[in-house]
């Protein structure tokens, strides 16, 4: 059912332009004026004239602002500094020339318009707007920010989305992100696939090398996720307007006069935190995935991808020369080409008689990847510890503990199940 801006909305448009919607109203309402000569009017028709003009003059201000409100109402106007928008959705040149069997293709939503899209995530016009505005510094954003410890030491700031963002991006990797074609080197993130299916991937292995990619969502600009919006199937306005949804600015908090203030520091990115960062980062990586497999293969090594974690493995039984320094020159030379940077100091060839880890799990003989040693004298010892009446050292609490036997559970299911029903009886 129509809402109220809506029919406003309408009938401007069946005047065909707020300025002939506005002449209507006037007209309708008695208050257009008919233009006289006033040079022969008395006194007092001149003065009755002024007065009437200014009437109109006033009912034109009030229709003029009324309908400057339907309209922003029912459009999107402006997104923010840096932003560029046009509320104009006919074609560009840079659509797709089948940009609508594209997503047919993808089995994406048929969204072309920004009033359908506000409809599927179930916003109204300007609730959209106010999800993909951008500020360059703001008082109050859609995220709320908190920090959790890096495994390599320091802190990692979240961004989390509110409710309302965060159900909009829910919508869209469930009904597009999801839908995407991605590359079978990438095991983060996905259906099936885990820490425990990527460090399948290299058992057994003479030679590891593992790689990080350096600031992996901040390098990850809202243009090029755009670019993946493009790429689908959809048309610039809705790709704009997604994009955005997905992204935010990397900022940094200011107290000013007791009050907070979040400055941004570069561009809009991925934020760690947003549910549909992961799945936009394996979309993207499509290409260096697949290049990366090449350059596994012509030097005979395996290849896999868990977020920004690479892993290069050489089997054991491989003849010949393993060229590390040739494979490690043509990862770094593909990653820059395809915007990514190699973390240098996060870069580690592990040979064979060294404990050969992926992704956490040890890797080295044959058979399936498993826990460290050390996590499951841990584990036997935080167990021992509740049963006996000891309690738990500091860091350590029940739950935690519950989801190190889970974890436990993908590679060695029998230990893992065991852990967890023994630990179920304590809460």
């Amino acid at each position: 059912m129509a809402t109220e801006w809506e029919e406003r909305w309408a009938e401007i448009e069946k005047a065909g332009s707020i300025n002939a919607y506005i002449q209507q109203q006037l007209v309708a309402k008695g208050f257009l004026v008919e233009r006289r000569a006033t040079d022969k009017m008395t006194p007092r028709e001149l003065e009755q004239y002024k007065k009437s003009l200014k009437t109109e003059a006033t009912e034109k201000a009030q229709l003029r602002k009324a309908a400057w409100q339907v309209y922003k109402a029912n459009h999107m106007v402006y997104l923010g500094e840096g932003i560029y928008w046009s509320d104009d959705s006919s074609e560009d040149d840079f659509d797709l020339a089948s940009a609508e069997k594209r997503l047919l293709d993808n089995q994406l939503p048929a969204i072309t318009k920004v009033k359908q899209l506000a409809e599927q995530l179930k916003l109204t016009i300007p609730q959209l707007r106010q999800l993909c505005y951008h500020r360059e510094a703001a008082t109050d954003l859609n995220y709320t920010r908190f920090e959790i410890p890096k495994r390599s030491g320091g802190m990692r700031p979240i961004w989390a989305p509110r409710l309302l963002l965060k159900n909009t991006q829910r919508w869209i990797l469930e009904h597009i992100l999801e839908r995407l074609l991605v590359h079978g080197a990438a095991h983060g993130f996905l259906m099936g696939r885990s820490i425990a299916t990527n460090a399948a991937q290299h058992n057994n292995s003479e030679i590891l090398i593992k790689l990080d990619i350096k600031d992996f969502f901040p390098s990850i600009s809202w243009r090029r996720v755009k670019g993946v919006f493009r790429k689908a199937g959809y048309r610039e306005q809705v790709a704009t307007l997604l994009a955005l949804l997905c992204t935010e600015a990397p900022r940094e908090v200011v107290e000013r006069q007791g009050k907070k203030h979040y400055v941004a520091l570069g561009a809009r990115c991925l934020p760690q935190g947003a549910p549909t960062s992961p799945a936009l980062t394996n979309v993207l990586c499509l290409r260096l995935d697949r290049r990366l497999t090449g350059i596994a293969t012509k030097f005979g090594w395996r290849y896999s991808r868990y977020a920004d974690d690479m892993t290069f493995s050489l089997p054991v039984g491989h003849a010949g020369d393993p060229q590390i320094a040739k494979v490690l020159g043509s990862i770094q030379r593909v990653m820059g080409e395809e915007g990514f940077e190699l973390n240098r100091a996060k870069t580690h060839i592990v040979r064979r008689g060294a404990r050969q880890e992926v992704t956490g799990l040890v890797v080295n003989n044959e058979g399936l990847p498993r826990v460290k040693r050390s996590t499951k004298r841990q584990m036997r010892a935080a167990l021992h510890n509740l049963k006996t009446g000891k309690g738990l050292k500091e860091g350590e609490s029940l739950n935690r503990l519950k989801g190190y036997a889970a974890y436990m559970a993908m590679t060695e299911r029998e230990l893992g199940l065991r852990l967890l029903s023994e630990l179920s009886e304590f809460g």
